[in-house]
């Protein structure tokens, strides 16, 4: 068996970069060594960087840090998160709330004239989540016409303006979408027929590489796509399939790979960063940890070894050798009583394992409010190698799902996964979903969850 989405959850000056500077020098404009124009303010550009991360301060959205002081968590509400796109509603604002002008003018107050990085989630494909229903979108899987002209185009005219030239904005693209490919369609047991459709009709492999060619054309932006995470695409059979499939979407709609900075793991999910008590390589009494339950023939144990090793098979899948990867940390510290100290009994392998490992779901399968969880590392620019940022995507505190059904107009599904009560499926291997009770809608403030993952962060705040 192979677990699928039921588990959620910097490139160097490009050529149209130096188009543009050919041009700005021809109107008489002068480059600075960095790579702005001197002359109108308005027109200077903000000079391309390796890692948008380095040296550069990250948005705070206020709407969310207001939430996050006013339950508790005052000592992380300076934090920064993604702001999210997750329909076309959310471009000018929903219920009130800041739209997507909004955050940016925000950002420009809070950079002060110094480099600032404004991040986003562009997520709302057709047909979106084929095998999730707590995240399932608005727009049906024939519509990519309307994703195009209603959802990315007016977003790309909004990065685009001369206004917020000088910051540099982020954006992780469509997660939970590509990697459904490659596990939940065909022959597989894990297999959805909404999938199929998606794979079948090509919309996610086009709508993502529309997505690259309109915001590529920006030099500010810098593109993330969503890479899954180690307990989903860590096998032998989807590891080299997805970065083949990835390279293919960055390749479509007349997008190319240089169009992508990097790619995100661990999105909206709890996998941890680092497993301090076994690696991949221990052996119990002759028997690898790969044999475990919990590890089930995978090939990491835990994000960074995953993200590392996959940035290498995406560069061998045809991107460019200088791609970031980033990591969400949002939800993977795993503190609290419960953190182990040190690696389990050698009894077994499943002793050794299950007793030392920090990631204390009940199966790596489960992925919606789960129990025990806490706040991870926080946000930091290049903190290991091959690592763009770790990065807070999933603002602790938003619902993954209802944990009942809710009658809603947002297109947002009742998932079982979210049920308390759920005896589980072939997915987490029947065992029961180890998610929170009384939660609501997927991206709604659930104020149980984040007093439970300020108490259970690691590093402790």
């Amino acid at each position: 068996m192979r677990l699928s989405t039921a588990l959620r959850g910097g490139g160097a000056l490009r050529r149209g970069a130096a188009a543009a500077a050919a041009v700005l020098c021809a109107a008489g404009m002068v480059l600075t060594a960095g790579g702005a124009a001197s002359g109108d303010p308005a027109s200077q550009l903000a000079a391309r960087v390796d890692n948008p991360y380095s040296g550069a301060k990250v948005y705070v959205n206020p709407e969310w840090a207001a939430k996050a002081r006013g339950d508790g968590g005052a000592a992380i509400a300076n934090q920064p998160t993604f702001v999210w796109m997750d329909r076309i509603a959310a471009i000018n604002g929903v219920n009130g709330g800041m739209g997507l002008r909004a955050h940016l003018d925000e950002a420009l107050n809070q950079a002060g004239g110094q480099p600032l990085v404004f991040q986003v989630v562009i997520y709302n494909l057709p047909g979106r989540d084929c095998s999730a229903l707590a995240s399932n979108g608005e727009l049906k899987p024939d519509e990519l016409p309307k994703y195009k002209s209603e959802f990315i185009d007016p977003i790309a005219a909004i990065l685009g303006d001369a206004k917020y030239a000088n910051l540099r904005i982020s954006t992780v693209i469509e997660i939970d979408s590509l990697p459904n490919l490659v596990t939940n369609t065909g022959s597989r047991p894990t297999a959805k027929p909404e999938c199929d459709v998606m794979k079948a009709n090509g919309n996610y492999v086009k709508g993502i590489g529309y997505a690259l060619s309109k915001f590529g054309a920006i030099e500010n932006v810098y593109n993330y796509i969503d890479a899954a995470h180690h307990g989903w695409i860590g096998w032998d059979d989807n590891f080299t399939t997805s970065a083949q499939l990835f390279a293919e979407a960055a390749r479509a709609e007349g997008s190319t790979v240089d169009n992508v900075t990097g790619f995100i793991t661990n999105t909206a999910n709890y996998g941890v960063l680092k497993e301090p008590n076994y690696t991949i390589n221990d052996s119990v009494n002759g028997t690898s940890v790969r044999q475990a339950k919990w590890v089930d023939w995978n090939r990491y144990v835990d994000e960074l070894s995953f993200a590392q090793a996959f940035r290498t098979q995406l560069v061998s899948a045809g991107f460019r050798s200088d791609i970031g990867m980033m990591i969400d940390t949002s939800r993977n510290g795993w503190g609290g009583a419960q953190r182990p100290t040190g690696p389990g009994p050698r009894t077994s392998v499943d002793a050794f394992v299950d007793g030392g490992r920090l990631d204390r779901r009940i199966h790596l399968g489960n992925w919606c409010n789960q129990s025990g969880a806490g706040i991870g590392e926080r946000p930091k620019a290049a903190p290991a190698s091959g690592i763009d940022a770790y990065v807070w995507v999933k603002p602790p505190g938003e619902s993954d799902g209802a944990s009942r059904q809710i009658d809603n107009d947002e297109g947002k599904g009742f998932d079982r996964m979210c049920d308390p009560t759920y005896g589980g499926n072939a997915l987490n291997g029947n065992n029961m979903s180890g998610a929170l009770a009384d939660a609501p809608l997927s991206g709604h403030w659930f104020s149980a969850q984040f007093r439970q993952l300020i108490q259970n962060a690691y590093p402790p705040l």
